[in-house]
């Protein structure tokens, strides 16, 4: 039940004259290679960039971050003498960020969402800049980035200053498994480190790069996990002896938000002719009622998320702009991450709410009054050891935390817009930390899935042991993935820990283990 979607791409991603799709940025972060457009219109389009400043430099046209100091330092003139030391300033000051260090594929997620936006040809630097970049990818060289510290405005300046003291040989990455310095991962990659010319640090940090390729992670996990929570509703469904025509196309078709009706035909699907003759409910409760109303505001929003990400991903978003055909320089605010804020934010809602359904589905499971005739907790116990097993019950305890917590952080962080740097950025997107919440509220709902599946999977294979009331008739599909659940986290006859469990179910579910719905 492999789901090949979670692999690299077979062939490299290539950047540049083309729109790159969120799934080819998580491809990168997986593994795949990257590779720059070959083309000597995309060589001609940078370097015309990158001239259009040089000429303003020779001229003594002032250009902001070029000829000028940085924010609310943009009166400030910069004699020609030092402008070539100007970007390294850039970069080294803002080397301030805290917190823990992003990992390996969100790193390498990052370098080619900036890299991306580079290579629109509206940054104004040189073919080298690319180049080095995209050898980093390539060579996995990873720059340690902290977490915390960028506000969303002006872009993510403080955790891309990471990437572009990498490019010049400062400070630390991971290479090859280790810790070093970039000088030393660039020496033993045979690479020199680059000398940036004046726009160029600002480039490489002024832009939104940490929190889009945040987003496309996030989208891609969030996807998985509304598929997983479909399966997992019709998994306790089955298991509870509720209706299938709670989920019937006819009920559906009256109310036609898309992504809903595509839900309620899932679950519909994978319950089969399941039902008893005599339901013991004629309304099943609202957790599971009401799922594909719950699942499909996620179905329904993951496509506008898709679109704004993308367009995000897609855009020249530093500044200035620098338009190499015209020759124009823009001086605006497109490092402003609002949509990127949004979708975030938007994205933990949804995803929040999916953990307080799992939560709901789980109370019913493990309670007699309930779950109609499944024995209490789940235990798998015979009658005679019963009263010592206690089966499930820690493991909902365990759920309600994860879900109060992911509750907790649907607050939007976007609303949380701060003044910083002398009120020159006054109003700032907040994008980055609605992103980072956004991952984490991920991983704890990723958790609640995975000890819902377990129970689900635990719940159908007391019935399926015991013969009361057994299902009936259960598609081929459902049986399969209980038979697999139950290869990850074994059937629980004896009370034992089953920490080890849940983390094995939470890697399968990161590694997308089962192909869910074509």
């Amino acid at each position: 039940m492999r789901n090949l979607a979670s692999y690299p791409f077979e062939t490299p991603v290539t950047v540049g004259a083309r729109r790159l799709a969120l799934r080819e940025v998580c491809a990168v972060a997986r593994g795949t290679p990257v590779a720059l457009d070959s083309s000597p219109a995309f060589q001609q389009r940078i370097r015309r960039g990158a001239k259009v400043l040089a000429d303003c430099i020779a001229s003594g046209t002032q250009v902001y971050g070029v000829t000028t100091g940085y924010g609310d330092s943009c009166t400030v003139s910069v004699p020609t003498p030092v402008l070539q030391q100007l970007p390294v300033h850039l970069v080294r000051y803002h080397g301030c960020g805290l917190g823990a260090h992003f990992d390996e594929p969100t790193t390498l997620a990052i370098m080619a969402t900036r890299l991306n936006s580079l290579a629109m040809g509206f940054s104004g630097v040189r073919p080298e800049v690319l180049t080095q970049l995209a050898s980093l990818i390539q060579q996995r060289i990873a720059p340690l980035i902290p977490e915390e510290g960028s506000v969303g405005a002006s872009g993510d300046l403080t955790p891309l200053s990471y990437v572009a003291a990498a490019m010049i040989g400062e400070r630390e990455v991971r290479y090859q498994g280790k810790v070093c310095t970039a000088a030393q991962a660039l020496h033993a990659a045979q690479l020199a480190p680059l000398t940036l010319m004046p726009k160029e640090g600002l480039a490489l940090m002024n832009g939104t790069a940490v929190m889009t390729a945040l987003a496309c992670l996030a989208w891609e996990r969030a996807e998985y996990l509304m598929h997983l929570t479909t399966r997992i509703t019709a998994m306790v469904g089955i298991a509870l002896g509720s209706d299938p025509k709670h989920f019937a196309p006819g009920l559906f078709a009256v109310k036609p938000h898309s992504g809903q009706q595509q839900i309620a035909a899932w679950i519909f699907a994978d319950m089969g002719a399941t039902s008893h003759d005599s339901p013991l409910r004629i309304q099943e409760r609202y957790s599971i009622r009401c799922a594909p109303h719950v699942i499909g505001v996620l179905a329904d929003a993951l496509g506008w998320m898709q679109r704004d990400i993308e367009n995000e991903l897609n855009s020249a978003n530093d500044n200035p702009i620098v338009d190499p055909e015209s020759g124009e320089i823009y001086h605006g605010g497109h490092f402003y991450g609002g949509h990127i804020a949004f979708v975030a934010d938007s994205l933990k809602n949804a995803v929040a709410n999916i953990a307080d359904l799992l939560d709901r589905q789980l109370a019913l499971l493990v309670d007699t009054r309930f779950n109609n005739g499944l024995p209490s907790n789940l235990s798998g116990a015979s009658e005679a050891r019963a009263s010592l097993n206690h089966g499930f019950k820690a493991v909902q305890i365990a759920v309600s935390a994860w879900t109060a917590e992911a509750l907790k952080l649907s607050m939007p962080a976007s609303v949380f817009s701060r003044s910083t740097e002398c009120h020159n950025q006054d109003k700032v997107s907040m994008g980055t930390i609605a992103a980072r919440d956004a991952l984490r509220v991920l991983t704890l709902v990723e958790q609640v899935a995975a000890a819902c599946l377990a129970a689900a999977a635990q719940a159908m294979e007391i019935r399926r042991r015991r013969g009361n009331r057994a299902p009936r008739h259960m598609p081929a599909v459902m049986l399969e993935m209980l038979d697999d659940v139950l290869d990850v986290c074994a059937y629980v006859e004896e009370d034992r820990p089953l920490e080890a469990d849940l983390r094995q179910l939470c890697a399968a579910i990161g590694a997308r283990r089962w192909t869910l719905y074509g």
